[in-house]
């Protein structure tokens, strides 16, 4: 199996991590409080998907 022969410098490395980037999450409203939720799944405040009750939220 090959090996590095000579070592690569810090600003090699680097460049290549350049990329590794977190991105935002993707968010949507609810259509039922207007609150910012992941898109796809439960709203976490009022417990609605799809505009059904699933969730009971105890407040």
């Amino acid at each position: 199996m090959a090996n590095p022969t000579s070592r690569h410098s810090k600003s090699r490395r680097n460049k290549r991590r350049a990329n590794w980037k977190v991105d935002a999450p993707s968010l949507s409203t609810c259509t039922n409080c207007q609150e910012p939720k992941m898109p796809h799944r439960v709203c976490p405040s009022c417990g609605t998907y799809k505009g059904r009750k699933v969730l009971e939220i105890a407040e």
